[in-house]
């Protein structure tokens, strides 16, 4: 099992909502799934710069993240979350 942190700023809500839409079937595609996610994060040590919504995603392997990310029938799905504000995806290797 891996797992990976999905972070973001929200800008387009609109955009948000349809990749919310696909998401599940977009990870479970993979294996993959959401574990935990908050949009009120709060940081326990140091001060970094929180994002308005994390979630932590799992996968079985790192070959199935990265098939996940790398899946070409999937780039739609990837454009809308990535429409949606700034976002990144950290995968805990």
């Amino acid at each position: 099992m891996v797992y990976a942190i999905f972070k973001a700023n929200i800008t387009n809500p609109e955009s948000l909502a349809s990749y919310r839409d696909h998401a599940a079937a977009a990870l479970t595609k993979h294996g993959g799934k959401v574990e935990q996610a908050s949009t009120s994060p709060e940081a326990l040590d140091g001060s970094p710069d929180l994002p308005q919504m994390i979630a932590t995603l799992s996968f079985p392997d790192v070959d199935a993240a990265r098939a996940w990310i790398n899946d070409p029938e999937l780039a739609p799905v990837h454009d809308m979350r990535r429409g949606a504000g700034q976002t990144e995806i950290l995968l805990l290797v």
